[in-house]
């Protein structure tokens, strides 16, 4: 089954269930379907771990796991899958963003597969022909027929076979589903690393879950902080063990520069300009890498309980 269809069965429940999740369901003037899960619509934690799962094509579990540190107080968002790559970067990663008229959002879903143009998927596996696309959209504003129209004419397909799921990082559903991104942000790394990501077998994450911020800059420096101070991912992998002592120093935030400073920090350093920080910053924590070949077992990283309590308002 394709990566959008499996999706589409998860926002179909979603829309089935939309008075338990909290969420709202609209169909835009074009036919295209719209899941609220935070802009206007209350949502919630099962909303967040929905969208996640949706966001991950089915390819991955989510879910809420016990907090692990005294100091920082709160549930952990962990996933795990045996198919990372399909579910982490031909579905998941943020990598289309969508900007028609005054709509900007972060696009992520297997609608990237559909669409299928980012050099990404010169290298990896999951580029797809389907009858229908589910997209998920980190956004304060929903998607008009603008924005649908012109989702459905780069998808090749009509509006109304376009799902499009759509929260805030504000909300409570959107805190959920960005920080359910630790594993994808290694495999990212990874890639960016030059790494085959054909070596990559199974992989498990978490990160810290923080209180939801009430606004735009609070949201993305508490949901990045999350990741980059205490997001620890486990990969198994099958390579050889010089190449993983040798990658591995890299894969960790710590490896950047940029990384000490609590997100939003380094966000206003750059004058709000996104592109200025260096992009392999950008990874987790910590990072286990499990070579099946030899048995061997390599560390890197090291997580930052100062930087998340002062990030997550804790001090």
């Amino acid at each position: 089954m394709l990566l959008n269809e499996k999706a589409l069965r998860l926002a179909d429940h979603m829309a089935a269930t939309a008075a338990a999740l909290r969420i709202a369901v609209h169909t835009t003037p074009n036919g295209a379907r719209v899941l609220d899960c935070g802009v206007a619509a209350e949502g919630g934690l099962h909303a967040g771990l929905a969208m996640a799962r949706v966001c991950l094509a089915g390819q991955a579990e989510v879910a809420l796991a016990p907090g692990s540190w005294d100091d920082i107080p709160g549930p952990l968002i962990q996933v795990h899958s045996d198919h990372p790559v399909l579910a982490c970067m031909a579905s998941q990663y943020a990598g289309w963003q969508v900007s028609v008229g005054k709509f900007f959002g972060m696009g992520s879903g297997p609608m990237r597969a559909a669409y299928g143009k980012e050099e990404l998927f010169e290298h990896i596996p999951g580029r797809e022909q389907t009858t229908a696309a589910v997209g998920v959209l980190e956004t304060s504003k929903l998607p008009g027929d603008e924005v649908t129209a012109y989702l459905a004419e780069k998808l090749n397909l009509p509006p109304n076979k376009l799902t499009l799921l759509a929260a805030p990082a504000s909300s409570q559903a959107g805190n959920v589903q960005v920080v359910a991104r630790s594993l994808e942000t290694a495999l990212h790394k990874l890639y960016e690393l030059k790494f085959d990501l054909g070596q990559i077998v199974s992989g498990y994450g978490t990160a810290p879950l923080p209180p939801v911020a009430g606004d735009f800059l609070g949201a993305i420096g508490r949901t990045n902080d999350a990741i980059l101070y205490g997001g620890q991912v486990v990969l198994w992998v099958r390579a050889d063990d010089e190449q993983l002592a040798e990658i591995g120093p890299k894969v960790p935030s710590s490896s950047s520069p940029d990384h000490g400073a609590p997100f939003a920090d380094i966000f206003e350093r750059y004058e709000r300009d996104f592109y200025r920080i260096d992009p392999l910053l950008f990874s987790p924590a910590v990072i286990v890498l499990q070579n099946l070949r030899s048995g061997r077992c390599h560390v890197f990283g090291r997580i930052e309980r100062e930087i998340l309590r002062r990030s997550f308002g804790l001090d």
